[in-house]
């Protein structure tokens, strides 16, 4: 099985999701990861499953504004967080709007506030939703993983990214 995990990230949490849920898929096959940015660069026709995730902005997937609050969220003096080199590139919503009609499975992940999804939103239902559209197969529930009020992954995450990845790559 070949996998494609494509991933958004401002300030390397759903980077770090990402390799970790490629580290869990790549118990049973090969994966590659890759940010939004370079994602225009490989043929989607050439995986089994394609992985696609970022992080929850305004209660779904990011844009160009919510981007650029993110840059300043990092730039400010007191700033806990880094901001991704690529961050304000073309995110999730431009690249998928991009995409020609296609077929195959995929899955979508999140990353989002630590509190009820009614409150935060879910930026997988956003990505779910346009990969459906696009005329993907969507082979599991989307799974949001966590971050606290620092922006900063919460603990365990990272590994129970790494075990969804080993269960979907069981799964195909």
């Amino acid at each position: 099985m070949s996998t494609l995990v494509v991933y958004e990230s401002m300030f390397g949490n759903t980077r770090h999701v990402a390799e970790a849920i490629a580290r869990g898929v790549a118990t049973t096959g090969a994966v590659k990861t890759v940010p939004v940015s370079q994602a225009r660069e490989e043929d989607l026709s050439a995986y089994d499953l394609l992985i696609v995730g970022g992080p929850t902005h305004v209660h779904g997937m990011s844009r160009e504004s919510t981007r650029r609050g993110a840059e300043e969220t990092a730039h400010k003096p007191d700033s806990t967080v880094t901001l991704e080199p690529d961050a304000t590139s073309e995110g999730l919503r431009e690249w998928l709007s991009s995409l020609p009609p296609s077929h195959g499975r995929a899955v979508a992940f999140d990353t989002r506030a630590d509190a009820p999804a009614l409150l935060t939103g879910r930026a997988s239902k956003g990505i779910g939703k346009k990969l459906r559209h696009l005329g993907f197969d969507l082979v599991a529930e989307s799974e949001s993983f966590l971050v606290d009020k620092e922006s900063h992954l919460e603990d365990n995450e990272a590994a129970r990214a790494e075990q969804w990845g080993r269960v979907l790559a069981q799964h195909q």
